[in-house]
């Protein structure tokens, strides 16, 4: 038998099983060959060069014990052929085995090796790279129980190990109106307003002195509020893209990217805070974090989210992404007129038995039991004054039962009531009035009574909610409450 830097590592342990525990004493890394699931996915396709690299072995050395126990054990002489760098070297094609070389790599860099070396190995074993790769690896990272935090710790660290692959790839594009284009056109004037913000900074030289700070104060403010319309651009991110992603069961750069956002607006609040109070010097690594996350968060984007983005979805899931982005907003552009997506792309139907509603869908169960969850007691009165609903909640604060429905309202009033319930449906009626509001206090408790005009899209009168609420506790609150406190 020959053994060189090519021979499978599959095909090493089929001819000698009992190489397996050779392998598990040289290196604890090597335990992964006991899976066989690993055997016939990686291992059909890892060379003894790639195996060498992931247990930082040196090759010559590897095939020189391997050669050596294979003769202790059997007697058989095993001949060892060089073969050249760029052979051993040579990447793996199969998928799966790609993707252990990336997860080794970025679980070593957690464990603090050297970046330099891992570049290397990168460099070694796999050559190019594309987004939906990373986004694979981090997100099967988190399913092997690596934590979102950590991952989100070193996630720069992570793009820098694949900067140069990911560089030489063509940045996304996608026509004008879509939102991918949209995210991109706000990248770019991110982009400009972090250029200004430098611009002071350099000019301040990081200077100590509150009074030259001063006179950079008031365009410093101004730009960072500029600058946090970014988070629109960040919620479309989380609440529009984000979702759409997850329907392919990619979840990992959610994750990451969401808590990085955390952050950002964090600092932003930060940034603020010491520029109106002249905290200096500590203003200064604020300000110079933030830009730093932003232009980082822009780049992961650009070279990771959004290209494996385009790969991934279909015309059908950008109209998903697009059709809810007006109710969140953006960040100092809108989209420009275009595209749009083909005609032949389906509108969403309710299953059988769901109601097909304006932001979603509920099977009628599901409808009643928000409504009697709800902290509030609702009444619903038609267009014609009828009550058709009224929520039985645990605990109603006016009691309510079913003889009331069909009835109209005026008559479930005292007589001296009669002409102030007249008097708001008419208003609503009218249009000159959409809300009526009352308060008092009756044994011990503080209540808050609402009527609330309900108009359809076209704004004609469809009836009138009448909402009541104990706000008792409510009043007393003070302060803040940010943490659960269940203990």
């Amino acid at each position: 038998m020959e053994l060189s830097g090519k021979t499978k590592i599959d095909d090493l342990l089929k001819d000698y099983p009992f190489l397996m525990d050779f392998f598990i004493s040289r290196s604890p890394k090597f335990k992964m060959l006991q899976s066989t699931v690993m055997r016939k996915t990686v291992g059909k396709v890892a060379p003894l060069a790639h195996v060498a690299t992931i247990g930082g072995i040196d090759l010559d050395q590897l095939l020189s014990e391997i050669a050596g126990e294979i003769r202790a054990r059997t007697g058989q002489e095993v001949a060892i052929v060089k073969e050249s760098a760029a052979q051993e070297g040579e990447a793996p094609k199969d998928a799966a085995a790609r993707q252990e070389v990336l997860k080794d790599i970025i679980k070593d860099l957690h464990k603090g090796v050297d970046m330099a070396v891992l570049k290397r190995r990168f460099h070694e074993l796999i050559r190019d790279i594309d987004a939906s790769e990373i986004a694979k690896m981090e997100q099967n990272l988190i399913a092997e129980g690596m934590p979102e935090s950590e991952i989100k710790r070193l996630c720069d660290v992570h793009v820098e190990v694949f900067k140069e692959a990911l560089g030489k790839q063509d940045a996304p594009s996608a026509p004008a109106g879509h939102p991918l284009h949209t995210f991109m056109e706000e990248n770019r004037v991110a982009e400009r307003i972090v250029h200004e913000i430098k611009g002071i900074l350099e000019k301040l030289c990081d200077t100590p002195e509150k009074d030259t700070f001063r006179q950079q104060k008031k365009p410093l403010l101004e730009l960072i509020d500029r600058l946090a319309e970014i988070n629109l651009h960040y919620l479309r991110k989380e609440n529009q893209l984000f979702p759409v992603l997850e329907t392919h069961e990619i979840t990992g750069p959610s994750e990451v990217m969401w808590a990085i956002h955390d952050d950002i607006r964090q600092t932003l609040k930060y940034a603020r805070a010491q520029v109106s109070e002249l905290q200096v010097p500590l203003v200064y690594g604020t300000i110079k974090y933030l830009l730093q996350s932003i232009v980082d968060m822009i780049y992961k984007e650009e070279h990771i989210l959004f290209p494996m983005a385009v790969e991934m979805l279909s015309d059908e899931d950008w109209f998903k992404v697009r059709k809810g982005e007006e109710e969140i907003g953006y960040a100092w552009v809108k989209p420009k007129e275009g595209w749009m997506p083909g005609a032949a792309v389906p509108g969403e139907k309710a299953p059988s038995g769901e109601l097909s509603l304006s932001t979603g869908r509920l099977t009628a169960e599901q409808v009643d039991l928000l409504l009697t969850h709800l902290p509030v007691d609702l009444s619903f009165v038609n267009e014609n004054d009828e009550i058709v609903y009224y929520s039985q909640t645990k605990e109603r604060i006016f009691p309510r039962s079913p003889g009331v429905i069909g009835r109209k309202v005026q008559k479930c009033h005292p007589p001296k009531s009669f002409h102030v319930v007249q008097k708001i449906l008419d208003e609503f009626r009218a249009g000159t009035k959409d809300v009526a509001d009352f308060w008092i206090q009756m044994k011990g408790r503080f209540l808050h009574i609402r009527y609330f005009a309900v108009r359809d899209t076209e704004g004609k009168y469809r009836g009138t909610m009448e909402v009541s609420q104990d706000v008792t506790a409510i009043r007393k609150l003070e302060g803040e409450q940010r943490l659960l406190d269940w203990d």
